[in-house]
């Protein structure tokens, strides 16, 4: 089982308030977060720093979800995704690179950290 206090996150999404919630969010769940504006950016701090889990928005000018979530896996093909889209539906390619959709404002924080949380522990348990 892993620790969430040991976890840590990686937020990007290029809408600031957005992402500052989810930063608050998983701060208070006891996850350490990192928080990236780009996609390039977020690539840039994932090869900096040791992260568990990312978590990016799928819509963002210039590296959108599905390039961010390619590239990720072109670096790491066992660090969880979770995609976040306010759209009812994603291109199959983006549903096959992620471990989790979920849509915008249909789940409850809750809903979301339970979700990270399985994804963290199976992570843990390969």
């Amino acid at each position: 089982m892993v620790s969430t206090s040991l976890s840590t996150i990686l937020c990007v999404d290029d809408e600031e308030s957005g992402l500052q919630i989810r930063k608050l969010l998983l701060e208070s769940a006891g996850y350490q977060v990192f928080t990236a504006r780009s996609g390039q950016e977020g690539i840039r701090l994932f090869k900096e720093q040791k992260i568990d889990l990312v978590v990016v928005d799928y819509w963002m000018g210039g590296m959108n979800g599905l390039a961010f979530a390619r590239e990720l896996r072109r670096i790491s093909a066992t660090t969880p995704i979770v995609i976040l889209s306010a759209y009812a539906s994603l291109p199959g390619e983006t549903l096959g690179l992620a471990d989790l959709w979920i849509r915008k404002g249909e789940e409850d924080p809750q809903y979301l950290l339970a979700k990270l949380k399985q994804l963290l522990d199976e992570r843990a348990a390969i």
